[in-house]
């Protein structure tokens, strides 16, 4: 407090006033412990205003320099005067303008000026700015246009290049097709393809002809044009030729043509025999006509002749066609002997190795069950418990297995083709059967003497059938006869037994479960929002009866919490719909509630999470109430939110136990859980600077203490560090008191005895404990 009264004190002295202008001190002081206190902080400056010159001692001709540089020197002091202190002490005692005899009129004018030019920049910089935006957004949308064109020039040239490839590799394939005579089936197809191909050519080859005639016509009244006709009459003869090698290459290739496709083949040959007829009339109207034309044509008509020479050697090429085509139908008919020969002993071999198949997946699905038989009386099946559930689950599985091997059967007494249906349905069946066998024998070691000796001795007697089971589909004429009854009865008896061991709930029947656990995540949901309205109508009381400090940090609480709120409603939204999806995939033709009936370990688990959500979200509004009405602690809503966070990570737990590790929806319940983290982290983050903005509030005043008082405290605070040092030991031991309680208690509820396999500890400690 000395020091802002030295600084008043020396500002109001008439002699300082006339050398340097002295800051005030502001009433309290920056806390410099806040990173935010030394951005906003600005350090008071002494101002060392100008010299006031004497007017009688200026020259007239330097008045107007000095004006400017007392004014830019003044203006340059006013500015800093008001950035440090504000510009409502431009009338206290600090403002010398009255002092120093510099006119008023003048440097507003002055100002005033520098104002209007400021403004005039201003506005070319816009211009300027708005005309560069404007080029850039050209250039960015010639270079999107740019771009469009490379992209699809690539895709030109990567189709021109995959057009290429495909072209290369028909032309490889069309090579081996004429070296392998043995592919009948390909080599017929490929010859079909090509007399299309001639057929189309030959059709070409017509209208070109028919064009020819056109053009002769128009030749009579544009003698001009004859020179292009005549071209063109080349370059069919040209094509001519060059599809007649083709034609020929093609012909060479038939290998392997069958005695239907070469009738056809004749009947195009005839249909080619017409047109040239028809082409060879045509060409003599045309040399009719070209001889009454004018001399000038006479090179045209010799063309036309030589045409028709080569249409000549045409037909006798298709005269040795014929006899090629003789040839290769007696070469077609041996083939197909072969080819008949060879697929009857492909037959044969194919139904050997089928039968094979079968019997080695009969003998196998024999030796593993047989090995499971013999391996019920070994130490490591004894060493291990297993549950009624997944026992039960197995044998609805095998239920499941034996109708769908029975219709197996069927289809490959049907169809003796059809035997991968078979084959799966066998090797499925055996390993069901061993799993429920091996679990059978371990879920009895766990289960009272004389239920555990019958179901021992069911799931032997199971195993026995199987096998007499699997023998009768030996031979096919027992198949018929194979009977899957006392399969299905010891199967039953497995079922019964293990129903009756099964863990009941305290107050819960199964059929109860599946309407429950809707019941939960009803509950849950209206928590939820239930605890969302309170913070909400604590907030606006907040706003209305509080002020500085405490209603920004209320403020920054409260809204944490209800985002905390709304992550958790988004979770549980999203477990809903997995858990839907879960049943949906997992029930197969049983209902809803007979599906949370098999499972109830499982939504014994969800029901747990369910309730804890629901009630550590009302914990947290009432603790959250206690703090903004400032009767609570800091360190109870943290604990609050820990134990949301805790009740949320097991509800995602159950909820993700039976999903697909693929499914859409579970990568929306891992996004809400990381999203319910966040904003745990954030309630607590708040908290933790709430509590050090309040503590901050409430530092102890030393100014008035002595030396023997400052001890005498600091003696205090060290009984009390020990004290709470004490009472932490105590509560920590209390805490593990409690949780090692609430275990053994969550265990009777879901069924957990004594001298099973270790169960791994609850999802709230592990939360915990990681936090």
């Amino acid at each position: 407090m000395k020091t802002p009264k030295l600084f008043y004190r020396s500002s109001n002295l008439q002699y300082f006033k006339r050398l340097i202008q002295i800051p005030q001190l502001p009433e309290n002081p920056p806390n410099f412990l806040r990173a935010s206190a030394l951005s906003e902080h600005i350090s008071p400056v002494v101002v060392i205003p100008a010299e006031t010159s004497s007017p009688d001692s200026e020259p007239v001709l330097e008045k107007d320099d000095l004006m400017d540089m007392d004014a830019s020197q003044q203006s340059l002091f006013d500015n800093k005067f008001d950035d440090i202190f504000g510009s409502s002490f431009s009338s206290d005692p600090f403002n010398f303008n009255s002092q120093n005899g510099v006119n008023k009129d003048e440097k507003d004018h002055l100002i005033e000026r520098l104002y209007r030019e400021i403004s005039g920049l201003k506005a070319q910089l816009e211009n300027m700015k708005m005309e560069s935006q404007r080029v850039v957004l050209q250039l960015k949308g010639r270079i999107s246009e740019l771009e469009a064109e490379l992209a699809e020039q690539q895709h030109l040239r990567q189709q021109a290049a995959d057009d290429c490839e495909f072209l290369r590799a028909e032309l490889d394939e069309l090579r081996r097709q004429r070296e392998d005579t043995e592919k009948a089936q390909r080599s017929l197809s490929e010859i079909e393809r090509k007399a299309q191909a001639n057929e189309q050519r030959y059709s070409k080859l017509k209208e070109k002809y028919s064009e020819l005639v056109q053009n002769h016509a128009d030749l009579l009244r544009k003698n001009a044009e004859v020179t292009k006709q005549v071209s063109v009459a080349r370059q069919a003869q040209v094509d001519l030729e060059r599809e007649k090698k083709q034609l020929e290459d093609s012909l060479e290739r038939i290998s392997d043509q069958g005695q239907w496709k070469t009738q056809e083949q004749l009947e195009v040959l005839e249909s080619l025999k017409q047109e040239l007829a028809t082409s060879r009339r045509e060409l003599q109207v045309l040399q009719d006509s070209l001889e009454t034309s004018a001399q000038s044509e006479a090179n045209r008509a010799a063309q036309i002749a030589e045409l028709e020479k080569e249409r000549d050697s045409l037909v006798s090429g298709a005269a040795h066609r014929d006899e090629e085509l003789s040839a290769l139908r007696k070469e077609l008919q041996d083939t197909q002997l072969k080819l008949a020969s060879t697929e009857e002993s492909m037959c044969q071999l194919a139904k050997d190795q089928r039968k094979m198949l079968l019997v080695g997946s009969r003998k196998a699905a024999e030796q593993v069950i047989q090995d499971t038989l013999n391996q019920l009386e070994e130490a490591p099946l004894i060493s291990c418990a297993g549950s009624a559930d997944h026992l039960l689950s197995t044998v609805m599985s095998i239920s499941s297995c034996i109708e769908q091997l029975e219709k197996s059967w069927s289809q490959y007494l049907a169809c003796p083709e059809d035997i991968s249906g078979l084959l799966h349905s066998t090797t499925l069946l055996a390993r069901l059967t061993s799993d429920a066998i091996s679990h059978g024998a371990s879920t009895s070691l766990r289960a009272p003497p004389e239920p555990a000796d019958s179901l021992t001795e069911a799931c032997k007697q199971y195993g026995r059938e199987t096998l007499a089971y699997l023998a009768s589909l030996e031979e096919e004429g027992t198949l018929e006869n194979a009977d899957s009854t006392a399969m299905r009865n010891c199967l039953s008896k497995i079922k019964a037994i293990g129903e009756e061991l099964l863990p009941r709930g305290l107050d819960i029947k199964q059929e109860e479960l599946g309407d429950l656990v809707d019941k939960e995540m009803a509950a849950t949901s209206a928590a939820i929002e239930t605890a969302t309205a309170r913070i909400e109508e604590m907030l606006s009381k907040s706003r209305a009866g509080d002020t500085g400090v405490k209603l920004e940090v209320n403020e920054r609480i409260l809204g944490c919490c209800t985002s905390l709120m709304q992550a958790i409603q988004v979770l549980i939204v999203a477990s809903k719909d997995l858990q839907r999806e879960i049943v949906e995939s997992g029930r197969g033709t049983a209902s809803p509630k007979e599906f949370y009936a098999k499972n109830s370990r499982w939504t014994e688990g969800l029901i747990s999470a369910s309730k804890a959500v629901g009630w550590g979200a009302t914990v947290m509004v009432d603790a959250a109430d206690l703090v903004v009405q400032g009767r609570g602690k800091f360190e109870e809503l943290m604990v609050c939110s820990h134990e949301i966070a805790a009740s949320t990570a097991q509800l995602v737990a159950a909820s993700k136990v039976k999903a697909d590790k693929d499914s859409p929806n579970l990568a929306q319940l891992q996004q809400a859980s990381r999203g319910v983290n966040q904003a745990t982290a954030g309630v607590v983050a708040s908290t933790i600077s709430g509590k050090s903005q309040i503590e901050e509030t409430d530092n102890m005043d030393f100014s008035s203490m002595t030396l023997t008082q400052i001890k005498r405290q600091e003696m205090d605070s060290q009984v009390r560090v020990l004290e709470l040092e004490n009472e932490l030991q105590k509560e920590r031991q209390k805490l593990g008191e409690l949780r090692k309680k609430h275990y053994e208690l969550a265990g009777v509820a879901e069924g957990w005895e004594e001298g099973t396999e270790a169960s791994p500890p609850t999802l709230q400690e592990a939360v915990t404990e990681k936090e």
